[in-house]
């Protein structure tokens, strides 16, 4: 069982929408996921079509008690296909004032406790967290083994997040685990020259640290948690569906505990044996500022185990990407500025698991 928390004291860069979002793509996707929404405003419980004050019983039962940990599962509610909620309500502002005399460990521990009683059910537990890092957020960072830090593309937000890095790291040191970090671009508007330096700023900061997918400015994500359902089941054609479910692909391909260097190694292994060759593509683009390809062959994590080389044409920008491959046929897409396409350049493709169409590479 894999336990997210999503984090960032800034409101409105979209915390709730990719909590819900992603849950819905990794359900597409089949997985089994949790939602806890650790956020007074519950606004992850209004996402997913419940009204707060008609709830009988929600997180803060749990966490007020010292043995509330037990009830986690009475609170929990079936809200779609293979997506299940832990619900919030106004009511959970009040569990700082109230747990005050407890001694620290006891507090931020309260939601670890609780998840470890669950049945193995789930495959993924997602945590909305507050705008603040205050106990509930603290008691999500001990919870989970990782973090998604969604990033407004703008240059205010960065700063900010700069600073709440900071403070996850002392908090790893102090819980005693480390916690993986990543962040997630969001509010992306690709037809700003703004955005589009903003990107690449976040890219050149955060490094392996971000993700490769970007979320775009999209208004079907507002109009599907205003009808309460996932993105992925309101509008799965729309850009805010395709741009989740890519992010759910990232987050499958790279679980915390998988070795690259130990897959790099049986590349080398592979080349050396004659049966895998060096295939070379290249994408071209005058107004791209960060061109990367993914496939079938590296887990579709962009980049992933491919020799890229940037140059000019002319008025144009060519990416050319070397890629060590065994004869077959592999599925691929670039992802240019954030953005999944087809290559331009190649008419052969397949419908792929978002329904999206893969170009196509034949390796004889």
């Amino acid at each position: 069982m894999r336990v997210i928390a999503i984090v960032n004291q800034k409101g409105g860069c979209g915390k709730t929408t990719t909590t819900v979002s992603l849950a819905g793509a990794l359900a597409a996707d089949g997985h089994r996921v949790l939602v806890v929404d650790m956020d007074p405003q519950a606004h992850a419980t209004l996402a997913l079509g419940l009204e707060p004050d008609d709830l009988e019983a929600n997180l803060y039962e749990v966490l007020v008690e010292p043995g509330g940990a037990s009830r986690l599962d009475s609170v929990i509610v079936d809200v779609a296909d293979r997506i299940d909620l832990a619900p919030s309500s106004i009511v959970l502002s009040a569990l700082e004032q109230k747990l005050a005399s407890e001694r620290h460990d006891a507090r931020t521990e309260r939601l670890a406790a609780a998840l470890e009683t669950l049945p193995p059910l789930y495959d993924y537990v997602l945590i909305d967290c507050p705008p603040n890092v205050g106990l509930l957020t603290f008691n999500a960072l001990r919870a989970a083994r990782e973090v998604i830090v969604p990033l407004e593309t703008s240059f205010f937000a960065i700063d900010g997040v700069q600073k709440l890095l900071e403070t996850i790291g002392l908090l790893s040191d102090r819980i005693g685990h480390e916690l993986q970090v990543r962040v997630l671009p969001t509010l992306y508007d690709g037809r700003t020259r703004y955005a589009r330096q903003t990107l690449g700023e976040i890219r050149e900061l955060f490094k392996e640290l971000c993700f490769d997918s970007v979320i775009r400015l999209n208004v079907k994500l507002r109009e599907a948690a205003k009808h309460g359902v996932p993105i992925s089941r309101y509008a799965p054609s729309a850009n805010g569906a395709i741009d989740y479910a890519a992010v759910a692909m990232e987050l499958e391909a790279s679980p915390p505990e998988q070795q690259w260097l130990r897959t790099r190694g049986e590349d080398a292994v592979a080349a050396a044996a004659g049966r895998a060759r060096e295939v070379v593509v290249r994408f071209k683009d005058a107004s791209a500022g960060d061109v990367r390809i993914a496939g079938d062959f590296n887990g579709w994590v962009p980049d992933r185990g491919v020799k890229s080389l940037i140059a000019s044409e002319g008025q144009e920008r060519v990416w050319t990407k070397v890629l060590t491959l065994e004869p077959g046929t592999y599925q691929y897409r670039y992802v240019v500025d954030g953005e999944w396409r087809e290559d331009p350049s190649n008419p052969r493709s397949a419908p792929g698991p978002t329904g999206q169409p893969n170009s196509i590479l034949h390796v004889r």
